[in-house]
């Protein structure tokens, strides 16, 4: 799939990474405002978006943003998870953190591969196969995300490669031990935009770490801990950033009317079947999952209109730019 990713990468314009790295951010928008609320579960209870509730989130996010712009060094590059742990303590303090995990946790334990047994399903692979793909378009627009936040550039064909290569080895070496699919983690494209950091070795050290940590079931009961609106907080800097990094990509676009069209009917069809699925009703839920996920119809409308309309006459875009300067002057001396 990595290399199938690689060869496509002509049809991969900044219009159609732009606009899956913007989808992603704004299919991810929600979820942010959710967490900062009180959770998916506590929706239409009272708890729900409480003072209690966006006094943790709040915190989190003033304290990121004024270390980040008013410190220097460290303290800056380490704004969000400093704001993390300030929200953590809040939330501590007020009572809203459950530490009884920890206690009941173990300090060691080795992975158990195959705990669930190995079996093989054509449905299971085909659906599976489809949802690699989706996640395919993401990571190419999370990488293009990535070189754009943090070196201000595109991404090149060996990083695009590498990137997909490195999600289907982690999805198969995960599926032995019992856990999900392995997919590009898009609120990370906000956190590199934030602080600049991209270094391959930084993301080693910080992957050895969290192998580490995996060893040891209290780190993650403590990680468990953590209140969701705290993460509302840190998220919904990050979430945002990453459409930030998006309209940053859309920014390199030339925008004639060609490329205008394709951008509006991808996007009108690609959030607007996200924010209602119910359209879709009628098909077979492995289908509906997919053209509901916003990211996949995006992509591929916006792909295929890229390959099939031709590309806008440049007598035409001359037309249009003059046609513009000169009702723009009339419209001057007129006001004159």
């Amino acid at each position: 799939l990595g290399l199938f990713i690689g060869k496509l990468r002509f049809a991969l314009p900044p219009l159609v990474t732009g606009l899956v790295v913007t989808m992603i951010g704004l299919a991810l928008v929600k979820v942010g405002i959710q967490y900062a609320a009180g959770g998916v579960p506590a929706i239409g209870t009272e708890e729900y978006g409480s003072l209690l509730n966006w006094t943790m989130a709040g915190t989190v996010i003033i304290v990121t943003l004024g270390l980040k712009f008013f410190t220097r060094g460290m303290l800056s590059v380490s704004a969000v998870l400093v704001g993390l742990l300030v929200g953590y303590a809040v939330a501590f303090a007020l009572g809203q953190v459950n530490l009884g995990n920890v206690g009941r946790a173990t300090s060691f334990a080795l992975p158990n591969p195959l705990h669930f047994g190995l079996e093989f399903s054509f449905a299971a692979i085909l659906g599976f196969c489809l949802m690699s793909f989706v996640s395919a378009v993401e990571t190419v627009g999370d990488v293009s995300g990535i070189t754009k936040g943090g070196a201000g550039r595109e991404a090149t064909d060996k990083e695009i490669q590498g990137a997909t290569y490195a999600d289907g080895l982690g999805t198969a070496i995960s599926g032995l031990f019992g856990a999900l699919p392995n997919t590009s983690f898009s609120q990370n494209v906000g956190l590199i935009a934030m602080t600049g950091v991209m270094s391959r070795g930084v993301v080693t050290i910080g992957a050895i770490f969290l192998i580490l940590c995996g060893l040891i079931p209290k780190v993650g009961a403590v990680i468990s801990s953590v209140p969701i609106e705290v993460l509302g907080g840190g998220v919904i800097v990050m979430f945002g950033m990453v459409v930030a990094a998006g309209i940053s990509m859309l920014s390199d676009v030339n925008w004639n009317r060609r490329n205008m069209v394709i951008f509006a009917i991808a996007l009108s069809l690609g959030l607007g079947l996200q924010l209602e699925p119910g359209a879709l009703q009628y098909l077979p839920q492995t289908l509906k999952v997919l053209a509901t996920s916003g990211i996949l119809p995006a992509a591929l409308i916006a792909i295929v209109l890229n390959l099939v309309l031709p590309e806008e006459l440049a007598g035409e875009a001359t037309e249009e730019v003059n046609g513009g300067m000169a009702g723009h002057g009339k419209g001057s001396l007129s006001q004159e």
